[in-house]
């Protein structure tokens, strides 16, 4: 019973400190900052103190989050020097993708011989994205129209101290060139996802069609570099809380909370826009293909909370795959349909581009027809696929795309000061559009094996959480 009041008396002390915090910010109490500050360093025990219980990494990735935050708003000097710690993490994490798609893809594919399903797999994925992508870019468009958040913006919200460098404008070629890869190893370096997925099914097909005498020897090869990278990740992932509370403190530590003030039409209009895809999109996706939303949620709240905090996709690529191979699907379709996705399934890159193209335009005072809209947003769609592993570069994709259509720069400037907060909403859409899409195609090819949720519950150890290794819960489950 105690256990049970727990979470509910960690939830009262975080959102009285909060409340109490903005009642203050805004003029409406006046209490000793020692005070306040005091309140809500409490709040902070209580919570670390059902982190302790709990024993859970998504738990304490969530509350690295919230202490992020507060070491970010009391601590902004001392929180701007944590940005080197989640650097670390990113590139940890970056180690482990081109090795884990390969030898997971390799496996997936050569290791069956069925390349009949690999193109099956194919076509339907590559359906499945674009039909949903247009979809984020309708109602993306919708939301900026309707909110109308770029007129009356002030040139002045504009300067900045940083810089993007504009990119050249793509050709049709340019982009169908750029998914093939010219040297694997400077796909690997400069993180091509896309071009990697290529190569390691073109190599599996390879792999294939030799003899099984010399097939055996490279696939058990990429089997154990598959199973090794699985763990690998397992280790990093214990450094996530420390990575992902410095990404939240370093973000409010030089941003400052503030910041919301600035552009907060634009930003609420975003968020909406997310929300209203989620409800509308992937949440009707997911019971038409019976997919149990309530595991499905457990499953993607620890990737999607990594790739919120870091605004990166890629970083929370090794964790999403491991936790929808865990609800049941296949390995070789996770290996093949999620790196995909990374570079075609932009759900909430792909809203956030459509809304922000028509913004830069209303804040320019520029008119723009229900066709030029669409002109201009399928041109930011196609030239941004491949750009999911990078924080941000959205914005320079953005910046490219606004200069070939004659638009001015300055409103992507003040796009600038809240891209970040943008960033964190649109990559969480990003990771768990395709987290669903990988469980849609399974469904689609007859193997999605959802592993029931009671079986995670109902176990003799109720420190048991899913995010033990997948052996130990086999073996609470035998």
């Amino acid at each position: 019973m105690k256990k049970s009041f727990l979470p509910l008396a960690v939830l009262v002390c975080i959102t009285l400190a909060a409340l109490l915090t903005v009642l203050q910010q805004y003029g409406f109490i006046s209490f000793p900052a020692e005070v306040l500050l005091a309140v809500r360093w409490v709040g902070i025990a209580v919570l670390l103190g059902y982190g302790l219980q709990k024993r859970s990494l998504t738990t304490w990735i969530l509350i690295s989050m919230v202490v992020g935050a507060e070491i970010g708003y009391d601590f902004p000097a001392f929180a701007t020097n944590l940005n080197v710690l989640s650097k670390i993490f990113l590139k940890l994490i970056k180690t482990i993708i081109a090795p884990l798609i390969f030898a997971t893809l390799v496996v997936g594919i050569a290791g069956h011989s069925n390349l009949k399903q690999v193109g099956s797999m194919g076509w339907k994925a590559i359906v499945y994205f674009e039909v949903v992508t247009t979809l984020a870019l309708f109602i993306g468009l919708a939301a900026i129209n309707i909110s109308k958040a770029g007129e009356g913006i002030d040139a002045g919200l504009a300067q900045s101290q940083e810089e993007i460098a504009a990119v050249p404008p793509q050709t049709t070629s340019d982009i169908i060139l750029h998914v093939f890869p010219e040297n694997i190893a400077k796909s690997v370096v400069e993180g091509q996802v896309l071009q990697i997925v290529v190569f390691s099914v073109l190599f599996a097909i390879g792999l294939a069609m030799v003899s099984e005498k010399k097939r055996r020897p490279m696939l058990e090869f990429c089997e154990s570099l598959s199973e090794t990278m699985f763990k690998f990740t397992n280790i990093i992932m214990y450094f996530a809380p420390v990575g992902v509370g410095a990404a939240i403190a370093y973000t409010v530590g030089h941003m400052g909370f503030g910041i919301l003030l600035n552009l907060f039409q634009l930003l609420a209009t975003l968020y909406v826009a997310l929300l209203a895809f989620a409800l509308l999109v992937l949440l009707p996706v997911a019971l038409l293909a019976r997919i149990p939303v309530r595991r499905f949620l457990q499953a993607v709240s620890g990737p999607v909370s990594i790739a919120f905090a870091t605004t990166s996709s890629e970083a929370a690529l090794p964790r999403a795959m491991e936790e929808m191979e865990k609800m049941g699907v296949p390995r070789k379709i996770v290996a093949f349909v999620m790196p995909t996705g990374y570079s075609f399934n932009l759900d909430g890159t792909t809203l956030y581009l459509a809304l922000a193209s028509v913004f830069v335009a209303q804040a320019a005072g520029i008119p723009l027809t229900w066709q030029q809209q669409l002109v201009m947003v399928f041109t930011l769609m196609l030239t941004s696929k491949g750009v999911a592993g990078v924080p941000r570069a959205s914005l320079v994709i953005l910046l490219g795309t606004v200069a070939s259509f004659n638009l001015p720069v300055w409103p992507v400037f003040a796009i600038l000061g809240i891209d970040e907060l943008m960033d964190m909403a649109r990559t969480s859409i990003n990771v768990t559009g395709n987290c669903l899409a990988t469980a849609v195609v399974a469904r689609w090819e007859g193997e999605f094996d959802p592993q029931p949720e009671t079986g995670l519950v109902e176990t003799s150890n109720p420190e048991l959480t899913q995010d033990q290794p997948e052996e130990d819960r086999e073996r609470k489950l035998v």
